[in-house]
C-alpha cells in the first residue's frame, strides 16, 4: 500500500513530486501538466491554493454567460460555470423566447433555514418539555453575542422547538431551530448558534432541580444545520396565451402546449423520468450557483429532498393550460448567500455577482430559480418536438472534433455535413476519418 503519512506537511512542490513519481509512468509530463494550470499571478495562485487542503493546481470549468433574461421586468445576463455542452445555449434560447412574451416572474415564498441539536435523554418527555419551556429564553440569551450582528441586519433566530423522535429511535430528541440569515448562506452562523444551544442544554439540565441524576445525563450527539430548507423557497414562472407558443411555424401551438403539459405530468408521477427531468433543471441551477460561489452540493441535496417531500420522488416543475393560457412554473428551495465565503474572495465570483447587479440573497434566489426553469423549458421543448439529441449533439460535435485534434478546415466540413444529418459520436468519427483518407 502506497502511503505518505506526512503528506499534508509537505510543500506544494514536494506534494507534486511525490504524486507524479508514485503514480505516473512519465513524472515529468505529469508535473508539466499540473503546473500548466497554475496562474501566472503568484498572489492569485496563493489565494486559490488556500481555498482547500493539499492543493496541487487549478481545475478549470468554462464560465459562460446566458443573455436575454428578463426577470420581473429587469434584464439580466446570467453567468454559468459548467462543462456540459448545450446548457448555456439552451438557457439563452429559452430566455430570448420568454423575453418576447413578458419575461419570467419570480417570487421568494420564504427564507427560513433550519438547524438541529440531536441529543439523547432517557427520562420522561413531559418532564423534559416542562424543563425546555422554562429554560427556552436561556438559549436566546446565551447566543446573544453570536446573533448581535445578524439581528442588526434584520435576521437571527426565529424559533427553537423541542421535538420528540423516540417513536423512530430510542431516547432521541431534537432542538429544532429556525433562522433568517439575510444575505449570507449562514452555515457558520447557524452551526455556531447550535453548538451554544448544546452547551446551554447540558448546563441547564445539570442544575435543574426537577431532574433526577439520570435525567441530567443528556448526551449531545451532534449539532448541525440542515440542507433541507422546505421553507426557504422561491417560485419562478412563465405564462402566455397558447397561440403565442408559435415560434416554430411547423409546430401547432395547441398541440405543443398539450404535449408539453403531458410531459410534465409524466415527470410528476414517474420517478424514473422525474430524476432526469430534475437533473435538467439542476443543469441551469448548479451552473449559476457555482458561478456565484455558492454550495451546489447543498442545493442539490435540498432540491431532491424537496422533490420527495410527499413520499415519492416527483417533478420540481409543473405546467397547466387554463382558459387558453399556458403556464409553467417551478418551486424550489434555495439557501444562497451573496456575502461571506467565496463571494468576497474568489475574483470570478465577485465578477459574476457584479454582472448580476450585486444582488441580495433573495434576488439571487430568483435568478437561480429562473435559470433552472429556462433550462427545463428548453429541454422539454426539444424532447416533445425535435428530440433532445439534435441540438445536444451539434454542440457536442465540437468536443469530439477537439478530442481528435481536427483542423479548422476539417471542423468546417464536419459541421456542415451534420447540419441536416443526425449526429452521434461514431458517425462524427467515421466522417472525420473519411475526410482524412
Amino acid at each position: 500500500m502506497l502511503q505518505n503519512k506526512g503528506f499534508s506537511k509537505l510543500t506544494k512542490e514536494e506534494k507534486i513530486n511525490w504524486i507524479t513519481t508514485t503514480y505516473f509512468s512519465n513524472p515529468e509530463e505529469a508535473e508539466k501538466l499540473v503546473k500548466q494550470y497554475w496562474n501566472s499571478d503568484d498572489q492569485l495562485q496563493k489565494l486559490h491554493d488556500e481555498f482547500i487542503e493539499n492543493t496541487l493546481t487549478n481545475f478549470y470549468l468554462p464560465l459562460g454567460v446566458a443573455p436575454n433574461f428578463v426577470i420581473n421586468d429587469r434584464a439580466y445576463t446570467i453567468p454559468m460555470a459548467i462543462e456540459e455542452s448545450s446548457v448555456v445555449a439552451a438557457a439563452s434560447k429559452s430566455a430570448k423566447f420568454w423575453a418576447a412574451r413578458g419575461g419570467f416572474k419570480a417570487t421568494v415564498l420564504g427564507t427560513e433555514k433550519i438547524g438541529q441539536v440531536h441529543f439523547s435523554y432517557s427520562g420522561s418527555f413531559e418532564k423534559l418539555k416542562v424543563f425546555f419551556n422554562e429554560k427556552k429564553t436561556s438559549f436566546y440569551e446565551d447566543t446573544a453575542s453570536i446573533t448581535k450582528n445578524m439581528e442588526k441586519r434584520g435576521g437571527g433566530i426565529l424559533d427553537i422547538k423541542l421535538v420528540n423522535k423516540t417513536d423512530k429511535l430510542e431516547n432521541y430528541y431534537q432542538l429544532h431551530a429556525t433562522f433568517d440569515t439575510k444575505d449570507s448562506m449562514g452555515a457558520n452562523f447557524i452551526n455556531s448558534c447550535l453548538e451554544q444551544f448544546a452547551k446551554t442544554l447540558e448546563r441547564e439540565a445539570a442544575s435543574y432541580e426537577e431532574f433526577s441524576e439520570t435525567d441530567k445525563q443528556i448526551q449531545i450527539i451532534m449539532c448541525i444545520l440542515s440542507n433541507f430548507v422546505p421553507n426557504c423557497v422561491v417560485r419562478a414562472e412563465v405564462s402566455c396565451k397558447v397561440e403565442e407558443l408559435n415560434e416554430d411555424t411547423e409546430i401547432n401551438p395547441k398541440e405543443f402546449a398539450e404535449k408539453f403539459v403531458k410531459a410534465v405530468k409524466i415527470a410528476e408521477i414517474e420517478p424514473y423520468r422525474a430524476v432526469t427531468h430534475n437533473k435538467g433543471i439542476m443543469n441551469g441551477i448548479d451552473a449559476v450557483v457555482l458561478a456565484t460561489g455558492n454550495d451546489f452540493r447543498a442545493v442539490e441535496a435540498g432540491a431532491h429532498a424537496y422533490a420527495s417531500r410527499n413520499g415519492s420522488y416527483s417533478s420540481l416543475s409543473h405546467a397547466s393550460i387554463e382558459n387558453g393560457v399556458f403556464k409553467f412554473w417551478l418551486d424550489i428551495p434555495l439557501a444562497l448567500g451573496t456575502v461571506g465565503g467565496l463571494t468576497s474572495l474568489h475574483p470570478l465570483v465577485k465578477f459574476s455577482l457584479e454582472m448580476l447587479g450585486k444582488p441580495s440573497a433573495q434576488d439571487l434566489m430568483k435568478i437561480v430559480a429562473v435559470t433552472g426553469l429556462a433550462q427545463n423549458f428548453a429541454a422539454l421543448r426539444s424532447l416533445t418536438t425535435t428530440g433532445i439529441q439534435k441540438g445536444h449533439m451539434k454542440m457536442h460535435i465540437h468536443n469530439i472534433l477537439n478530442q481528435f485534434q481536427a483542423t479548422k478546415e476539417e471542423k468546417e466540413k464536419v459541421i456542415a455535413y451534420f447540419n441536416d444529418t443526425t449526429a452521434s459520436h461514431s458517425l462524427v468519427v467515421d466522417y472525420l476519418e473519411m475526410i482524412r483518407k
